[in-house]
């Protein structure tokens, strides 16, 4: 018996064997799935904002020339 969640939007997949349930206590392995998914988005969306901050200080800088 296993389980494969796939989470829609990224590349991430866990695979849950019936070791997994039977040795691990399945709130548990469920709560730190959830955690790590949110813990991912979290990064991934400071990321995002990291980039953006970063693109528009370098196009002020490159316009600046043209002022």
């Amino acid at each position: 018996m296993y389980a494969l969640f796939m989470f829609q939007g990224y590349d991430i997949s866990f695979l849950i064997t019936n070791y997994h349930c039977e040795d691990m206590h399945k709130h548990k392995l469920i709560d730190f799935i959830v955690q790590f998914m949110e813990d991912i988005d979290k990064e991934i969306s400071e990321l995002k904002l990291s980039v953006n901050t970063r693109g528009r200080l370098v196009a002020t800088e490159f316009l600046k020339q043209f002022i």
